[in-house]
């Protein structure tokens, strides 16, 4: 079982890349692979989770070409030849992994299909609730049984049928949801709606635009006519800001740190954590300089200053709520209380993070109240080494590993093999900025020194 053993730093000084955005490596693989013809896709993410995404579309008739690798991983850039809408059946049940993601978009995806196709998943994720997307797919006419031990769960048995367009209003948030929909309704007559309850991450409607396939937006209601093919073309997937939050956390409540992460998404549905922080009293600056590919791309610049406690507002959670883990992290190490509410999404993700949360949290010191739908944290308490679960959760894992940099003594945390999930290389990064000396084989890590400008 593999292990972080994580002790104090004094300092953080750093430059350096994270790699490819998780949601984005995903969607690259599905519409790439339904496209009319050749696509390269650069710094894809090879994760578990999206190397089983990418393997699906393979099973499914998809040719790709692994052009580079990470060393121990996998394909960070590929070629990818499209099947202009015309997917084969896949020869065996299909593994999603651990990955919610991929299941839900492979399930839009493969209900409008011609032949039966199955998904399944690890023991994580035939627990998570799937009829938010067999709901709104049965509504167009989709032939989905849930066939888990928990009702609504996976594995999936998808009937393929001819499928009719809908208006669907989502009653939860969503960007899987609707991303499952509108894939959904490239295969439908006429147009397909997602009505949105509050605003949630668009990397789909951005990457299906990037391929030349129309969409629409008024107010939070999204439409897209059927009958698109996506038209091929090579894609850059930037930075994950999901992986750079733990060393955005990390560097503002060090007091003294500077550190600079290149070539991030700075997507404006992906953002809230930078202006949780700023609100917390973070000193943050990010500076978009590309619009590649339809996504924001730049650099975001940490100096630490330590943190103050904050009120999570409702309508921030939906894009936030990869980032709560580490926010709660953050919360600890901050001055005064704060508080996290409408977050019961929480609950059936990965693991049950609001549980592992204050679990973790009271295991080092910290003074953590739990409610159904957050937590409310008054930090300023010092904490110490603790042997933590990761419970699975590769962001339980990296959330903690942040709090060991702060903890007297040594922090523990089991099984973090799971951390591959999101973020192949996190350990080496872990290791480098403990060391406070440049790694090279950890995406050019860079130690700063007070003479360096960020220029």
């Amino acid at each position: 079982m593999s292990v972080f053993k994580v002790n104090a730093i004094k300092s953080l000084k750093a430059e350096f890349s994270v790699p490819g955005d998780k949601s984005m490596s995903h969607r690259a693989a599905i519409i790439a692979g339904i496209s009319n013809g050749e696509c390269v896709i650069r710094n894809f993410l090879p994760s578990e989770d999206c190397l089983n995404t990418l393997k699906a579309m393979g099973s499914l008739g998809v040719a790709y070409t692994i052009l580079e690798e990470m060393e121990n991983f996998g394909p960070t850039m590929l070629r990818i030849q499209g099947k202009k809408m015309r997917l084969s059946q896949p020869p065996l049940p299909i593994d999603c992994g651990n990955s919610g993601t991929g299941m839900r978009l492979l399930a839009g995806l493969l209900a409008a299909q011609a032949f039966d196709s199955e998904l399944y998943g690890d023991e994580s994720l035939s627990s998570r609730p799937m009829a938010r997307i067999t709901v709104p797919l049965s509504q167009m006419g989709a032939n989905i049984e849930c066939r888990g031990e928990k009702k609504g769960c996976a594995p999936l048995l998808i009937h393929g049928t001819k499928l009719h367009a809908i208006t669907y209003e989502m009653p939860v948030a969503s960007a899987q949801v609707k991303s499952a929909v509108l894939l959904a309704g490239l295969f439908c007559e006429g147009k397909t709606t997602v009505v949105q309850p509050a605003e949630t991450r668009d990397h789909t409607e951005r990457m299906l635009a990037a391929f030349g396939v129309r969409t629409h937006r008024e107010g939070n209601a999204i439409t897209l006519r059927g009958g698109q093919i996506p038209e091929a073309r090579d894609f850059r997937v930037p930075g994950d800001i999901s992986s750079a939050a733990f060393w955005i956390v990390a560097a503002a409540a060090l007091p003294g740190s500077r550190l600079l992460i290149q070539d991030v998404g700075l997507n404006e549905s992906r953002t809230a954590i930078i202006g949780v922080l700023l609100r917390m009293g973070a000193k943050i600056h990010d500076m978009i300089h590309t619009k590649e590919d339809g996504e924001p791309i730049g650099n975001i610049e940490i100096c630490g200053n330590g943190l103050t406690g904050t009120v999570i507002r409702p309508d921030e959670v939906p894009n936030l709520i990869d980032e709560i883990p580490v926010i709660a992290v953050a919360a600890a190490l901050a001055e005064g209380t704060t508080v996290i509410r409408n977050a019961r999404e929480l609950r059936v993700k990965e693991t049950d993070r609001i549980a592992t949360v204050v679990e973790n949290l009271r295991r080092m010191g910290a003074e953590v109240q739990e409610f159904e739908d957050g937590m409310e944290i008054t930090g300023g308490k010092p904490l110490h080494g603790a042997v933590l679960q990761s419970y699975g959760d590769h962001r339980i894992a990296m959330a903690f590993a942040i709090a060991g940099l702060f903890a007297t003594g040594e922090t523990v945390i089991e099984n973090t093999d799971c951390v591959n999930t999101s973020y192949p290389g996190f350990e080496k990064h872990l290791a480098a900025i403990m060391r406070e000396k440049t790694d090279p084989s950890a995406y050019k890590l860079k130690t700063l020194t007070h003479e360096e400008s960020w220029d």
